[in-house]
């Protein structure tokens, strides 16, 4: 059944929000002091993104146009992003860690006549280059007088756009009237695993299919408060943006991954999506925390997550949870679950997952505390979510069914394969890579390997490319190894199995920096830096017994023979992690090359001898 989408683009979208509810909550900032909220209406949103998108047609931009944002997430980028699209034009996306060489090429291939950038810093990495860009626009920092182009503050881009807009009040409805489906909304440049980026083309169809298919799914009501983090120059972000508009729900925005969890309880949100890595650091400092000191509390959060996993386990499997369980886990919320639903704000109904995979232990542990992950699914290329568990249906390891009318299969080699409105346009300026990227009926390769169950839920295994042969035959899946991992050994950052033409399976693993220093905290290594800790026998010892019980849990030949414990985590400085937090392994195996040539050469980072994890048995 086709999804009635009654939006013909963003701007038509945002306008009927204006006019629906003025006075409502629409996006809130963090004060100058982090301790209240500054809100903006949907009404006083209305007034800044168009007086933004007024601003860029006095300088030239018109339909189509491109307008890049390099930034970090907050309110401004939010409000430019809508800005651009209410002037006819596209949003080019560039990520603030991105390198110069990088953000000019992104810049010059998407034909970007206006950059709008955080603040100087941002703007010198097009200094010098060729492009067309014809204006930069600051968030922040004072204009340079001299500069070429010329730069201006967004203040006076938004004074630029009263005074046109008191020349011609209904510009903005006049390009919203030319504006059609088909019309280009944004170009996001896919980070990617390997070469350079290439320019997804997404729609204001695609965007608006986004908004809608989020509504009545029982995730996001009119009456939650989101917390958006995320990265807005990535598509989850863009998706997310447009969900909240569709049903008018208040949107706290602020990019400060560090300032996260010390917000969480002034803010107080119904709802927050993430990427796994903040699960995972979650996860890590509560499990660290509860366990350190041993005796009666790690008893009693042992005992409390037993209680929790299994009145889940009860739940999936659809049977009844007795009076008794429900006993003991009241007895487990209150004792142990309920302090870190505080220390999450004491307020959420449930949280979201997506950009990359979830470990299915951590996703048990959260549910068992009553904070349930629902998992979702989709690339840039499909406008991020196509697929997401829901409130009440949440089937855990799976990434749920599929949103609106979206049409999914799997081919005969176990890829997944799309089709709808939310797919791509194309790779700008890249037409042969867009031929190979979809099939002769139209479907889009999704590069992922999954399963379809009879209910429709999707299972992803891995990503086709990242299927690893060994030299005896056998395909490894790296990603779930790697999940299982990060659930098994709380001290863990980042994990990345090795195992390409080899004939073993090895691992390299990144420490969290504040759990291991936590850990070394009393001992013989306290006070040390982390490469130091993690050079130690004894950081070697506690990662070996993970290791241990991680093979325990793993077919024979997939089973981890050595491991190397990174002197620093993986970043995306060094190319080894996209900004989306997806592993880049081929740099990963570039930059650690000598650390995976010495595991095989069996002089570095082996399971001691003496430890029970090196008598297991292997093919």
């Amino acid at each position: 059944m086709a999804l009635e989408v009654p939006y013909t683009s963003i701007p038509d979208m945002l306008l009927r929000r204006v006019a629906a509810t003025p006075d409502g909550r629409a996006f809130g900032s963090p004060s100058a002091d982090d301790t209240a909220i500054d809100w903006l209406t949907w009404a006083q949103v209305g007034e800044r993104t168009k007086a933004i998108a007024a601003g860029l047609v006095s300088l030239g931009i018109g339909i189509e146009d491109r307008v890049s944002i390099v930034s970090n997430t907050r309110i401004e980028w939010v409000l430019a992003d809508l800005g651009v699209n209410l002037a006819g034009a596209a949003t080019t996306t560039v990520y603030p860690t991105t390198e110069p060489e990088d953000a000019a090429y992104i810049v010059a291939d998407s034909g970007s006549k206006v950059v709008i950038a955080e603040d100087p810093k941002q703007a010198l990495k097009l200094a010098g280059t060729d492009n067309a860009v014809t204006h930069v626009v600051l968030f922040d920092g004072l204009p340079d007088a001299a500069a070429q182009p010329p730069q201006l503050t967004l203040a006076e881009l938004e004074e630029r756009g009263r005074a046109r807009l008191a020349e011609t009040p209904e510009l903005i409805e006049e390009i919203a009237g030319r504006l059609g489906p088909d019309n280009l909304a944004t170009l996001i440049y896919t980070s990617g695993t390997t070469g350079r980026p290439k320019g997804v083309q997404l729609t204001h169809a695609c965007w608006c299919w986004e908004g809608v298919a989020q509504g009545g799914l029982g995730l996001f009501e009119p009456s939650d408060m989101q917390y958006l983090w995320l990265p807005l120059a990535h598509a989850f972000g863009k998706c997310l943006t447009c969900g909240v508009i569709h049903v008018g729900a208040p949107t706290y925005v602020d990019g400060r991954v560090d300032k996260l969890v010390e917000l969480l309880p002034m803010v107080r949100p119904t709802l927050m999506c993430a990427a796994p890595r903040i699960f995972e650091k979650v996860y890590n400092r509560t499990v660290t925390t509860a366990t350190a000191g041993g005796g009666l509390k790690a008893k009693i959060f042992g005992w409390a997550v037993r209680t929790g996993k299994e009145k889940v386990a009860r739940e999936q499997a659809g049977r009844p949870v007795s009076g008794a369980l429900k006993a003991r886990y009241a007895i487990a919320e209150r004792l142990v679950f309920s302090q870190l639903q505080q220390r999450l704000g004491g307020n959420l109904r449930l949280l979201v997952s997506g950009s990359a995979p979830l470990s299915r232990d951590i996703a048990e542990f959260f549910a068992a505390a009553n904070l349930p992950i629902m998992e979702g699914y989709g690339l840039t290329e499909t406008s991020a979510a196509i697929f997401v568990n829901r409130l009440g249906r949440l089937k855990i390891g799976s990434v749920g069914e599929a949103l609106g009318d979206l049409e999914c299969r799997i081919d005969h080699d176990g890829e997944v394969l799309v089709k709808g409105t939310p797919v791509m346009r194309g790779y700008h300026n890249l037409p042969q890579e867009t031929a190979e990227a979809f099939t002769e009926d139209g479907f889009l390769r999704t590069g992922d390997i999954g399963e379809l169950d009879d209910d429709g839920y999707l299972t992803i295994t891995d990503r086709k490319k990242d299927l690893v042969k060994t030299s005896g035959g056998k395909y490894i899946a790296p990603s779930a190894i790697e999940g299982m991992f990060k659930a098994v050994c709380p001290y863990t950052s980042q994990v990345v199995v090795v195992g390409q033409a080899r004939n073993f399976v090895t691992m390299l693993v990144s420490l969290d920096e504040d759990a291991i220093a936590a850990w070394a905290a009393g001992g013989p290594h306290a006070g040390r830096t982390y490469a130091e800790i993690v050079a130690s026998p004894e950081a070697e010892k506690l990662v070996a017994g993970y290791v241990e019980e991680l093979n325990g849990k793993l077919n024979r030949w997939e089973t981890v023979k050595k491991f190397a414990i990174l002197p620093r985590d993986l970043t995306i400085e060094h190319g080894e992690i996209t900004p989306s937090m997806k592993i880049k392994r081929r740099s990963v195996e570039a930059n650690f090359s000598d650390q995976i040539d010495k595991m095989y050469e069996g002089s570095l980072a082996k399971i001691p001898s003496n430890h029970p994890a090196a008598t297991l048995k292997t093919d």
